[in-house]
């Protein structure tokens, strides 16, 4: 699922503002938009976790058109036009899986130096690698 974040840059103040139109209480802030990306998506998670956890009903994602049409807010973020539409995806938790993986010797030799647990540290460096990275 992907949800719409406004990426606001308010000139004269430092960085982003990003606000979730479809997530209750949904804003964060970044120094740049990098950095305003990467807390959309932990607070994304964090929101949709939460609500999870307390029985809450996760909302659908919107279109655009959608967020014009019922945002009560929408008009004065227009109004303004100092903003950006981001898709943001939330992926929600899953059970693990297990899957088999193609990998160097001497890469997984390496592996084992530093850890008793393959598949976290894996987990972990793929999360790491995709935080750099963030889909394009």
């Amino acid at each position: 699922m992907k949800y719409l974040a406004l990426f606001e840059f308010v000139p004269g103040e430092e960085g982003f503002s990003v606000l979730f139109p479809d997530i209750p209480f949904g804003w964060t802030t970044g120094r740049n938009f990098d950095e305003a990306y990467k807390r959309a998506v932990e607070v994304l998670d964090i929101k949709l976790s939460d609500m999870e956890i307390e029985g809450q009903e996760i909302p659908s994602p919107r279109t655009l058109e959608q967020i014009q049409k019922e945002w009560e807010d929408w008009a004065e973020w227009e109004k303004d036009g100092n903003f950006l539409i981001v898709p943001v995806p939330y992926i929600p938790a899953a059970k693990p899986a297990k899957y088999s993986i193609y990998m160097d010797k001497s890469l997984m030799a390496r592996i084992d130096e530093v850890t008793d647990n393959r598949s976290a540290f894996l987990s972990k460096a793929a999360e790491m690698l995709l935080d750099y990275h963030p889909a394009r």
